[in-house]
C-alpha cells in the first residue's frame, strides 16, 4: 500500500512537481536555475572530495536505490477472511513495503469500520485507508438514520460503490467480514476495479497467489471457530514464506454474536515450512549452525 499526499496547486518552491512537468523533463532537467530550488544532498565521491547532488527525480535514475527509497508506501499483502459456524475470522500479515526496502514491518492491515465490521486492505496504503475513512463515515451516518448498525452487506456495498466510481484512481483491494442479526457471518471481496463478490472464503494481495490450491484443498464448511483461526493463520504462514512481499507477524480478528476478538502471533510463533530456516539473533548463528536441513511442518 502506498501513502501519497494531497493534491496542492504547484509553486516555484514545489521543486519535485515542477520536474515533474513533461515540459521541464524534456527541456532543462539539470538546469542550474532550477537545481538552485532543489533541496542539496551531501555526498563524498572516492576521492573523499565533498560534493553536493540535487535532489529530482533524475537522481533516482542515476541511483536505483534512491528510486526504492521514493516509491510509494506498498502493501505486498497476504489478506484473507473466512466464514465459520457462527461468524468470520480475518487474517492478514504485516508487512508494509517501499520498493525493496521494509517501511514497516508490525502495520495493522484490519480496519474497524463498525463494531461488527472490519475491512482488510492490500495494494495502495494511502488508497486503502482514504476508503476506509470514507466508508466509516458514510455508515455512522447510516447508523444515526436507521437506529440500529449497519449490516455487513450495507457496508460491503458501500466499500463496492467508492472502489468502483474511481476505479481509474485508486489501487487498493480489500475484503469485507463481519456479523449481523440477520445474515450473520458473511465476507465479500472487493478487488481492484470495485467488483463485489460474497464468497465462503477470500484472499487477497501479493501472497493469494500461493494459497489459492491450499483453500481449495483445506477449507471446509461447518468449520468451529478454532479450525478456522488455525486455518487462517496456517495460510498466512505459508504465504509469508512464499511471498517476499509478505511477512512480519499474523494478525487475526474474530467477529461473531459475542463480538470481536483479536489476536497477534508474532513471527517466531509461525510454523515453518519447506527450506526454512529457525529464528536466529544474528547470521552468524546460521553461518555457524551444523545442521542446515529444512524444516518440514
Amino acid at each position: 500500500m502506498e501513502h501519497r499526499a494531497h493534491q496542492r496547486i504547484p509553486s516555484l518552491l514545489d521543486s519535485k512537481r515542477l520536474l515533474s512537468l513533461p515540459s521541464l523533463q524534456e527541456t532543462a532537467p539539470f538546469s542550474l536555475s532550477l537545481s538552485l530550488s532543489l533541496p542539496l544532498l551531501p555526498f563524498a565521491n572516492k576521492s573523499g572530495t565533498r560534493v553536493y547532488l540535487c535532489k529530482s527525480p533524475y537522481l533516482s535514475r542515476m541511483d536505483p536505490s534512491m528510486a526504492d527509497l521514493n516509491s510509494p508506501h506498498s502493501m505486498g499483502t497476504t489478506i484473507i477472511g473466512v466464514t465459520y459456524d457462527g461468524g468470520v475470522v480475518l487474517g492478514a500479515d504485516s508487512r508494509t513495503s517501499t520498493g525493496m526496502y521494509v517501511a514497516n514491518r508490525a502495520s495493522d492491515k484490519i480496519t474497524q469500520l463498525t463494531d461488527n465490521v472490519y475491512l482488510c486492505r492490500s495494494g495502495s496504503a494511502a488508497d486503502s485507508q482514504v476508503v476506509a475513512d470514507y466508508v466509516r463515515y458514510h455508515l455512522h451516518q447510516h447508523t444515526i438514520s436507521l437506529g440500529q448498525p449497519a449490516t455487513v452487506k450495507v457496508a460491503a456495498n458501500i466499500v463496492r460503490q467508492i472502489s468502483y466510481n474511481n476505479k481509474n484512481m485508486l489501487q487498493t483491494g480489500m475484503i469485507v467480514g463481519g456479523w449481523d442479526k440477520y445474515e450473520g457471518g458473511k465476507i465479500y471481496g472487493v478487488p481492484l476495479g470495485g467488483t463485489i463478490i460474497e464468497q465462503p472464503f477470500a484472499i487477497g494481495g501479493s501472497g493469494s497467489s500461493y494459497l489459492y490450491g491450499f483453500f481449495d484443498q483445506a477449507w471446509k464448511e461447518g468449520m468451529t471457530k478454532d479450525e478456522a483461526e488455525k486455518l487462517v493463520v496456517k495460510a498466512v504462514s505459508l504465504a509469508i514464506a512464499r511471498d517476499g512481499a509478505s511477512g512480519g507477524v499474523v494478525r487475526t480478528v474474530i467477529i461473531n454474536s459475542e463480538g470481536v476478538t483479536r489476536n497477534f502471533y508474532p513471527g517466531d510463533s509461525l510454523p515453518l515450512w519447506h527450506e526454512e530456516l529457525e529464528p536466529q539473533n544474528s547470521l552468524l548463528d546460521i553461518l555457524s549452525s551444523s545442521s542446515s536441513e529444512p524444516m518440514v511442518t
